[in-house]
């Protein structure tokens, strides 16, 4: 799929939603786009790996990670999970670490920043939930079109 989120801006501004520009891109795919699957964590993993384990489809993993810059959400084991299942991309709203390993990888991954501490494991977190990230609500199902100029996220495919 080949598109620019500033085109998108400029021929359905009235049909989309804008994150706020509080992300980078880390993985080798610089634009990615597909239907949303949400997940609420706070400094647990545990059901990030649990998601990225299931088949993608092309689907984008947006993570409210909480904003916390106090440890990584995603590192490069679940990067490659997502790139072997078939994810387009993740979006956190937190951190990753191993940015390095996950440049080289065949997906698009945006995130706040890195942090070297991996996360705690206690199984906690929600999944398919609307989310509040960047300013904006997300739906389980919504369109994340990404890519260096920003996010954008719409109710239905648009081209």
């Amino acid at each position: 799929m080949s598109f620019k989120t500033a085109d998108l801006c400029d021929a359905h501004s009235d049909e989309i939603r804008i994150m706020e520009p509080l992300f980078s891109n880390f993985g080798g795919e610089p634009s990615f786009a597909g239907p949303a699957v949400t997940l609420k964590v706070f400094e647990d993993n545990s059901l990030v790996r649990q998601t990225l384990e299931e088949h993608g489809q092309g689907r984008v993993l947006v993570i409210d990670g909480g904003a916390s810059m106090r440890c990584a959400l995603v590192g490069d084991q679940l990067a490659q999970l997502a790139v072997h299942n078939g994810w387009a991309g993740i979006i956190v709203q937190g951190c990753i670490r191993d940015s390095a390993a996950i440049g080289e990888m065949p997906i698009g991954i945006q995130a706040m920043g890195t942090h070297p501490l991996k996360s705690v494991k206690r199984g906690e977190g929600q999944k398919e939930i609307e989310i509040q990230i960047a300013g904006i609500w997300v739906e389980p199902g919504d369109w994340v079109y990404a890519d260096d100029d920003g996010i954008v996220v719409s109710e239905a495919p648009i081209h």
